[in-house]
């Protein structure tokens, strides 16, 4: 697990080398405040081992923060990932590694028939209940995300996991009530909380979509501030005190999908002045929860030449339309660490020097939406 004193350690050893902020605050130190993401890409060797190497350069070139999924590239992203960490020349320690449970992952390739591989994997071994599927492959049962982490240990071949997401939760509001949906986040709260005090993740958080982007009247909308007190509450429930581990959010956030800050969709954060309903950022910071950005690049969208508006690309630092794309998600008061994925060196290396340029002051960034 990723421990303060190596967290700072890689900071100095990288920190001038970057602009103002880089590394912020994260767990029980500081990380790089872009991240690397395994979402995209094939479920095929060449893959593989092109992630393997991205994930390889950017750990040694400042990059520290790795987010994955049990279920992305079909199982081979947390394997990758683990392989880059063994292989890197950056201690363990030092490496704030993120993964998420929740959709049923298949193993290293796509089955034929997804419905009968569920049915044979998972339901008939009993791993989970059709009753608690969503969509056919989601569940958020705690004995599926026990099953789960300890999956993804094995695949990262990792001792434990630094954050640990309830990945998509809005997914079940497909086939249940959004108050049956809030008890079962609290239940896979309760499991985590074991697993915190049993060493195997730091913290845990959740990965949504929609969930806290879109308006409160929509049918996948999640109160934040629910999701936060079900976290109190499963704190208090397994003990040993009245602390919790939920730490941290993730949510798609860039220049064209900027709802987070835009939208007042939450209610006003504990011990704030009670003025009225708050954007998602507003109320993380408020409660003091870290804001990881995923979408940062639009998968790629933002990349291309004027695919950022004129005015805000005018304010926004950065060689290439990337660099300044990123530098946009990075200046969002209360964002953490924005992700972006990649299988291309070069890319990595353009990610990682958008890190040299400062991002926009907290005035700056709400002048572009005036």
């Amino acid at each position: 697990m990723a421990t303060r004193e190596a967290l700072w350690g890689y900071r100095n050893r990288f920190g001038d080398a970057f602009g103002r902020t880089y590394f912020r605050r994260f767990g029980p130190g500081v990380v790089s405040s872009v991240g690397i993401g395994t979402y995209l890409g094939a479920p095929t060797p060449a893959v593989d081992e092109a992630a393997r190497e991205s994930i390889e350069l950017a750990l040694r070139s400042g990059m520290n923060h790795v987010d994955t999924a049990a279920n992305y590239r079909c199982g081979r992203a947390e394997r990758v990932v683990g392989e880059a960490l063994r292989d890197a020349p950056v201690d363990r320690e030092s490496v704030v590694v993120a993964t998420k449970g929740g959709f049923l992952p298949f193993d290293g390739e796509r089955p034929d028939d997804p419905s009968a591989y569920v049915r044979e994997r998972f339901v008939e071994p009993g791993i989970v209940d059709p009753d608690d599927l969503a969509n056919g492959a989601h569940a958020i049962t705690p004995a599926y995300l026990e099953w789960s982490l300890d999956r993804s240990l094995d695949r990262l071949d990792l001792d434990s996991i630094d954050c640990f997401y309830v990945h998509n939760p809005e997914t079940q509001l497909a086939v249940r009530s959004r108050a049956d949906v809030y008890d079962r986040i609290e239940a896979a709260f309760e499991a985590l909380e074991r697993r915190r005090a049993a060493g195997d993740v730091g913290a845990y958080g959740v990965a949504t979509w929609s969930a806290f982007r879109v308006p409160t009247e929509a049918d996948d909308y999640l109160s934040l501030a629910e999701v936060l007190s079900r976290a109190e509450a499963a704190g208090e429930a397994v003990g040993p005190d009245d602390d919790h581990g939920f730490a941290a959010i993730q949510l798609p956030f860039n220049v064209a999908m900027a709802d987070a800050f835009t939208r007042r969709n939450q209610s006003t954060p504990p011990g704030a002045a009670d003025d009225g309903p708050v954007s998602t950022l507003e109320f993380a910071h408020e409660a003091g929860l870290s804001v990881v950005t995923s979408a940062s690049v639009g998968q790629g969208d933002l990349a291309a030449e004027g695919a950022i508006p004129a005015d805000v690309d005018a304010t926004l630092a950065g060689e290439t339309p990337a660099q300044r794309a990123l530098n946009f998600a990075r200046s969002a008061p209360g964002v953490t660490s924005s992700l972006v994925g990649t299988t291309d060196p070069d890319h990595v290396r353009e990610n990682v020097a958008a890190g040299t340029f400062d991002p926009l002051g907290a005035s700056a960034f709400d002048a572009v939406f005036e």
